[in-house]
Parts: structure tokens; C-alpha cells; sequence
């Protein structure tokens, strides 16, 4: 056993790096601490990375109770899924395609997938340093998976998925409010990591189209500095990797099927009522609920409103929508769908619902968001959309 530890704090990223320059085996596995492994779980994971080297290979990953450490299938009973993302970068996961599927002679057999979770694989070493190990200009945590999958595909790799390797992991029972970056976050000066790293891998490896969906669902990356990448785009070029067109057209197809290509915004920002001065607010709140509004704070966040050009109008990945005539709802969008009623009046600064032709308002008396007869004349009826800069973003 040999213990490799960092002079100073770096986060998960950098300290896997450390660790596989470190290695001296042929091949390096990536297992979180919170995990258990099953019997004979190791030599189905090597064996696609012994048949060829350029493989990364995850494990099928079952889930063990935190409040006891049971240990329970994630998965349906003899069903295969993969790893995919939606254009905010969120990882995310879907059924095998039918199209995979045929390329099997057994159902135990390893299968393609176009990433991963990140937490759990193995990989051959020198092929882990010839594609530059991750990228070490990510920070703490977070689209390591994305980099490392998109670039193993792009530059002549591959990726499966192992339903005869299982590998237990402890889930989260409850949020957690101190399971952030920590003092990382001061050395950072407040950026938000993640998504400056998410923007560091789409300038990397997505092809301008693509770009612009991440933007879509992500218009604050725009203000982050995501440093020096051309070192990445160096390597890129050496290894003349494919586009992420090829990416998305032979490999992560499926990702369509759920999460198409975005229409552009056609306003984002803050939605203030121009009678309250108070603006549209998720609350944090997980959907289905109820939508609020709350102080302005111009920080994004949960007051983060994108009304794209085919009408629907969102924060994050949940929609807004009227649930009947009376009550205003934020739900989970509608998978494989970028269309909605919402239309915003530029004249009347209105935001119409054009399905029940009413208008989004404040509720005088209650302060709920309601749908009501379209009035000009009512400040209650009445929105502004305004510039949000976090405060990571002001000079």
C-alpha cells in the first residue's frame, strides 16, 4: 500500500492525478472511499481493457443504505443503462439503446456508453497519460467524468459499461449543506467551480453548434474565466481527435431522444413585478410545487428565469407552468421537448400565456403567482427582466 498525500488541499481532481502519476500497475482503478466491492468484481472490469488497451471501464454501481449499509440494486432486474448529460451539463442516465443492444451476443456482455459517473473505473495508465491524464486545470470537483469520456471516445477510445463487475456505493440520505468546496471556495475568490469547469470542457471539446446549447442553459459561464486551455486544444489537435458532432451522432445519439438541441433564450435574467419590485423565485424548492417570488438579489441562482424562443420559459431545468387557469406551478420539463405557451409582451411587459390567452400576475392580497385576464393598465400584470451578476462577477 502507498499513501500519496497533497501538500495543500486540491480536491478530488487534481489529488486522482497525483495519485496515477504516482501508480506503478499497468492499469489504474478509480474507486470512491464510500464504496464495497462484490465478489469477483475486478477481472470483468480488466478484461475489455485487456483486450484493448484504449478502453475505460466502469462498473455496474449498486447502492448501500447509509443508514444501515443494505446493500440494493439501483437497477431494474436484467435491465442496462448508461451514462449521458442534458446541455447544463448535469449527468444524467438512460436505457441501453436497442441499437447497442444488437451488438451483443449475451446480455452479460460489456457495452458502449458515452460517459459515466464518474466515481468508479478503471483505466490503462499510459493510455490515462497519453490523453494528458485529466485536465489539470479543473478544479476540486466536478465534469472530470465529462473530459475524460468525451476524449477517450473523441481521440480513439472507448467506453462500457461491465453488468458482471458490481461495485456498492453509499448514497446521500438527506442534503448537505457542508459538503461543498470548503475553504477551496476563498481560494477560488467565490467562482463557481463546477461550472467554470463544465465551461472548460465545452471549449475544449464541443464544436460551436453545441457550445451554444451549453450558454442556453448556462448564460452566467459566459462571465467566468476558465483560464488557459490550450494546452488541451494542443492535445486535441496531436491526437487528431473526431468532432463532438461525430461524438453526438455515433456515440451519445440517444442523448436527443431526452434532451434536444435548445432553442436559443430570448431573455434571461431576473423577472421582477414592476408592482412588488419583488421577482419570480423557485425557493429552492424540488417540483412539483408551487413557484413564489421573492427580494431581488441579482445573484441567479433560484431567481435565474430563461424564456426561450419557442416559448418555454424555465429555471435550471424545470419549467414553469399553469396549472389550470388559477395556479402557477414549477415542474420537471418535459423530456424530449423545448416548447412552451409562455410569451413575453415587449409593449405591455406582459408575460401571456398564449394556450389560456390570460397573463402571469401577483395576486394583490396573496402574493401568489396566479393567471388572470390580461390587464395593461395593472402593475400586478406587469414584468421586468433584469441583468443578473453574481457576485463573483462584479468588479
Amino acid at each position: 500500500v502507498k499513501l500519496v498525500r497533497n501538500q495543500e488541499r486540491e480536491g478530488l481532481i487534481r489529488a486522482r492525478n497525483n495519485g496515477a502519476v504516482a501508480a506503478t500497475g499497468e492499469v489504474v482503478v478509480f474507486l470512491d472511499a464510500h464504496c464495497e466491492v462484490a465478489y469477483n468484481w475486478l477481472p470483468p472490469l480488466l478484461a475489455p481493457i485487456y483486450e484493448d488497451r484504449t478502453t475505460l471501464s466502469v462498473p455496474v454501481i449498486d447502492g448501500i443504505n447509509w443508514d444501515d449499509f443494505s446493500i440494493k440494486p439501483v437497477y431494474a432486474k436484467g435491465s442496462h443503462s448508461r451514462g449521458i448529460f442534458e446541455w447544463g451539463m448535469l449527468y444524467k442516465e438512460g436505457t441501453l439503446p436497442a441499437k447497442e443492444a444488437a451488438k451483443s451476443s449475451h446480455h452479460s456482455e460489456p457495452y458502449n456508453a458515452p460517459t459515466h459517473a464518474g466515481g468508479l473505473f478503471a483505466i490503462d495508465r499510459t493510455w490515462f497519460e497519453e490523453l494528458g491524464w485529466y485536465d489539470s486545470g479543473l478544479w476540486v470537483w466536478g465534469a472530470e467524468n465529462f473530459e475524460l469520456s468525451f476524449k477517450v471516445w473523441m481521440c480513439g477510445g472507448r467506453s462500457v459499461w461491465v453488468p458482471c463487475s458490481r461495485v456498492s456505493h453509499v448514497y446521500r440520505g438527506h442534503s448537505c449543506s457542508s459538503c461543498g468546496s470548503g475553504t477551496l471556495t476563498n481560494k477560488f475568490k467565490g467562482v463557481p467551480t463546477t461550472l467554470r469547469n463544465y465551461k472548460r470542457v465545452v471549449e475544449v471539446w464541443f464544436d460551436d453548434e453545441y457550445k451554444e446549447f451549453f450558454y442556453t442553459r448556462e448564460p452566467l459561464a459566459k462571465l467566468i474565466d476558465m483560464g488557459d486551455i490550450s494546452q488541451q486544444l494542443k492535445l486535441k489537435e496531436e491526437k487528431n481527435c473526431k468532432s463532438f458532432d461525430w461524438f453526438m451522432t455515433e456515440i451519445a445519439y440517444d442523448v436527443f431522444d431526452k434532451y434536444p438541441k435548445l432553442p436559443p433564450n430570448k431573455y434571461w435574467g431576473e423577472l421582477k413585478n414592476e408592482a412588488t419590485q419583488t421577482c419570480l423565485d423557485s425557493m429552492g424548492k424540488h417540483p412539483p410545487t408551487e413557484i413564489g417570488n421573492g427580494g431581488c438579489h441579482g445573484g441567479g441562482g433560484y431567481q435565474m428565469m430563461m424564456l426561450n424562443t419557442e416559448g418555454q420559459l424555465v429555471n435550471g431545468e424545470w419549467c414553469v407552468k399553469a396549472d389550470g387557469q388559477d395556479k402557477i406551478t414549477l415542474v420537471w420539463c418535459d423530456m424530449g421537448k423545448t416548447d412552451g405557451p409562455w410569451k413575453f409582451l415587449t409593449d405591455t411587459q406582459q408575460m401571456r400565456h398564449t394556450k389560456y390567452d390570460r397573463c402571469l400576475a401577483l395576486h394583490p392580497e396573496t402574493r401568489q403567482l396566479v393567471l388572470l385576464a390580461c390587464d395593461e393598465n395593472n402593475l400586478y400584470h406587469k414584468w421586468q427582466w433584469g441583468t443578473i451578476t453574481p457576485h463573483w462577477a462584479r468588479t
